[in-house]
C-alpha cells in the first residue's frame, strides 16, 4: 500500500498540509519516496506533566509537535529517523522492565494507560494512547515501517540511545546523593546519560555524548548511573 501512495496526488497533498500546519517554524517534509502513513494525538509524558502531542508517522521518519490549534496549527516540530527508533511496551502498572535501563514511573497519573516507550539516540520518552487498540495499531505500524525501511539495506540503526527522563514529580530529593532537597532555589537537573533527577552539585560535570548532541551535556559526577548502557559508561560519568 505504501508503494502505491509514493507518487499519488493524495499523499502529496497530505504532506503539504502537514507542512502548512507547522508553518515556517517546521522543516520541509516532502521528500523522494516519502509517504504519510498515519497521524493522531498521543499523550507524551513530559518533564513537568503529561501533554497531548500531534504525531505523524511517515515511512521513514516520525514527526511530532505541540498542538496550537487542532488540525490547523502545530509548533516545536521534532523529527526522528525511523531506523534509529526502538519501541518498548509499558505495562499499565508503570513497570518498564528496565530493558533499556529506565526507571519505573511510580507517580504516573492513573488515567494514563496503553503506553509505550519511544527510544531514540537523541530523545526517548513515554507516550500513551486513548485505547489498547490504538496502542496496538500505533506500535504495529511503526514497527512495520522500521522493518520495511531496514530491509532496503541503505539504513543502519545507531546503537546508542538517549535515556528516558524521570519526571520532576518523581523526585523530592536528589536521586544520586539522596541528601539535597529540591526547592524553588535548589533546582532539579537531569543526568543526560541515565535520566535521573539530580542536584546541581551531582551534575556539575559535562561529557560529550555524540549520539545526543555535538555539545557537552550534564552527567553525574560518579560511576553509578544505575540505568546506564554498560558498554560505554566506564568513561562517561566523570
Amino acid at each position: 500500500m505504501v508503494d502505491r501512495l509514493v507518487h499519488s496526488e493524495a499523499n502529496a497533498r497530505r504532506i503539504a498540509q502537514v507542512e502548512t500546519c507547522f508553518g515556517s517554524s517546521g522543516q520541509p517534509l516532502t521528500g523522494p519516496g516519502r509517504v504519510l502513513v498515519g497521524e493522531g494525538v498521543l499523550t507524551k509524558l513530559c518533564r513537568k506533566k503529561p501533554k497531548p502531542r500531534q504525531f505523524f508517522l511517515f515511512n521513514d521518519i516520525l514527526v511530532y509537535g505541540n498542538i496550537v490549534i487542532n488540525k490547523k496549527k502545530y509548533n516545536k516540530q521534532h523529527i526522528i529517523p525511523l531506523e534509529n527508533i526502538k519501541l518498548q511496551s509499558l505495562e499499565d502498572n508503570g513497570d518498564t522492565g528496565r530493558r533499556f535501563y529506565q526507571p519505573v514511573f511510580r507517580s504516573r497519573p492513573r488515567e494514563l494507560r496503553n503506553g509505550w516507550l519511544i527510544i531514540s539516540p537523541t530523545k526517548s520518552f513515554a507516550v500513551y494512547a486513548a485505547t489498547a487498540t490504538e496502542k496496538s495499531e500505533w506500535m504495529a505500524h511503526i514497527n512495520k515501517c522500521i522493518q520495511d525501511l531496514l530491509a532496503k539495506g541503505d539504513k543502519r540503526p545507531m546503537q546508542e540511545h538517549a535515556a528516558v527522563w524521570v519526571p520532576d514529580s518523581e523526585a523530592n530529593v536528589c536521586q544520586h546523593c539522596n541528601r539535597t532537597k529540591f526547592t524553588p532555589i535548589q533546582r532539579r537537573h537531569h543526568c543526560r546519560n541515565c535520566g535521573r533527577v539530580v542536584c546541581g552539585a551531582c551534575s556539575s560535570k559535562k561529557y560529550l555524548l555524540p549520539h545526543m548532541s555535538s555539545l557537552c551535556v550534564c552527567v553525574l559526577t560518579q560511576y553509578n548511573c544505575l540505568y546506564r548502557p554498560q558498554h560505554h559508561m566506564s568513561s562517561l560519568c566523570v
